[in-house]
């Protein structure tokens, strides 16, 4: 197994929809994301939390995995997210997504059912027996209601041969600390949450996985290559300069925050699928005033 050079900015992708929401629009998920890669990010993930993939039917998951992983042709890493509350759909998406040519699999373990150390680890075992390609473990409880603990990650990490990297979303800069002590350095690890940034790039965070770059995408680099330069004055000012727009899109919720931000910049993304609802006249009103600032 090869495993790519994931680093940098993530920029993880929107599932735009036509009009009346039926079907997902391929166009101009095309061009959100020729966007992104043309403003310079390292890798793209579609079909994650930004990208309401768990609100798609299957062959719509196929269709926007396999139009997105097309799109970018190569041009960077494409990460693409497998996660699903069974086994089984996971197994299906993940040999899916690597026949079409996926450089890496996200896994998120969801369910419904609160999940043992050892039913997570037999997870991450099924799936990962059934590709070659790289792993990415994601940790979020506050999506899957499952909090992997550093030691349990590190136990997948090695009975796994195939997850190589780790999504850390707690929002806890000690569990990226400990990841990095208990590997002794040896786990890339990146974050995944938009307000701590600053602090996860400098204590040692391979990568930043963030929907951000679909619109500030300069300001997320730049403050890549600061920390990246050890030039922490400067990227303390380009964090904070950034962070109540990052705050926002994170609270407002990522699917509405972000597509109502691609539509002030001109591309109409649709709106998020219901139960998800639209960003509000005021929020709107309110992420252009800070976008007008920023860019």
């Amino acid at each position: 197994m090869t495993t790519p050079l994931i680093h940098g900015i993530i920029g993880y992708t929107i599932t735009p929809f036509t009009s009346n929401g039926e079907k997902p629009d391929l166009e101009a998920l095309g061009a959100s994301i020729d966007r992104m890669i043309d403003s310079g990010v390292h890798a793209i993930a579609p079909l994650g939390s930004t990208g309401e993939g768990a609100y798609l039917s299957d062959a719509e998951w196929e269709e926007v995995s396999e139009f997105s992983i097309e799109i970018v042709a190569g041009r960077v890493p494409t990460i693409v997210s497998v996660s699903d509350l069974t086994t089984a759909k996971s197994v299906q998406r993940a040999r899916y997504a690597e026949a079409k040519g996926a450089d890496v699999v996200m896994v998120l373990p969801a369910s419904y059912w609160k999940l043992s150390a050892d039913e997570i680890l037999g997870h991450y075992q099924t799936i990962g027996s059934s590709i070659s390609i790289p792993v990415m473990l994601y940790n979020n409880p506050a999506t899957s209601g499952i909090d992997m603990s550093p030691e349990l990650i590190l136990r997948i990490v090695d009975e796994v041969e195939n997850v190589t990297m780790v999504k850390e979303s707690t929002g806890d800069i000690q569990r990226m600390h400990k990841l990095y002590q208990l590997s002794e350095g040896q786990i890339p690890f990146y974050n995944g949450c938009n307000p701590l940034a600053l602090e996860a790039l400098a204590a040692g965070a391979a990568g930043w996985c963030t929907a951000a770059p679909n619109l500030i995408p300069q300001l997320n680099l730049d403050l890549y290559h600061a920390v990246k330069s050890n030039d922490l004055n400067k990227a303390r000012d380009i964090f904070y300069k950034q962070l109540p727009l990052l705050d926002f899109i994170l609270k407002g919720g990522l699917p509405a925050t972000i597509k109502a931000g691609l539509r002030l910049k001109g591309l109409d993304a649709g709106d998020p699928r219901l139960p998800v609802r639209p960003l509000s006249d005021a929020g709107c009103q309110q992420l252009k005033n800070m976008l007008d600032t920023l860019c």
